[in-house]
């Protein structure tokens, strides 16, 4: 599968909508965390994002208030903002085995060491993949445009990610991220454009 440069807004605009569809599991207690963490543990890849609630004023920035993961069969959203960040969940952060599969994941990092994982690893950006294959869009919603053929809904960017109770469209936009970042590399592995990363 040869790899275009780019993609315009506008050839994005006219591909078909879709989002995520699958199981998602909220995590907002210490009791989940168990199951959540070994099942993600147990993978060798896993679509990594994060969210934060949005800024609006120069120099307003707020801490990771959600950690989406995304297993072949499953997304987990764990709600930082709720149970801070346990030593699983830092465990799943900093173990290089686990390759976290992500788009722009430098402001990622960032932000993470600002909640407390000192040390994260395994983290591996798409575009890093497949940027000596001449590809210049960088942005999820274009490299599923031009990878998958689909289009992902980008309207629940700025909501409050900080809210007492995530509704179904924030869930499922969280968890849409983190699935595509994984679709993505599925789709590179299975058409041999990128070798296995692990």
């Amino acid at each position: 599968m040869p790899l275009r440069e780019r993609i315009s807004t506008e050839e994005v605009n006219a591909l078909p909508m879709r989002a995520y569809e699958g199981t998602i599991e909220l995590i907002d207690s210490l009791e989940q965390l168990e199951a959540a963490v070994n099942d993600i543990a147990s993978n060798k890849v896993v679509g990594f994002d994060t969210e934060s609630r949005p800024a609006f004023r120069k120099g307003e920035s707020y801490p990771i208030a959600l950690l989406q993961f995304a297993t072949p069969t499953k997304v987990y959203l764990f709600r930082v903002n709720k149970i801070g960040l346990p030593p699983a969940v830092y465990k799943l952060l900093s173990d290089s085995g686990l390759v976290k599969l992500g788009i722009a994941l430098h402001d990622d990092i960032k932000d993470l060491r600002k909640v407390g994982a000192t040390n994260p690893q395994g983290f591996v950006d798409i575009h890093s993949l497949i940027k000596d294959k001449g590809v210049i869009n960088t942005g999820l919603r274009k490299l599923a445009g031009m990878i998958l053929g689909f289009r992902i809904s980008k309207s629940q960017q700025t909501s409050n990610w900080e809210n007492e109770v995530l509704n179904e469209r924030q869930q499922v936009y969280a968890a849409t991220d983190a699935w595509v970042c994984l679709k993505i590399y599925e789709k590179l592995l299975a058409e041999g454009v990128v070798p296995a990363i692990v």
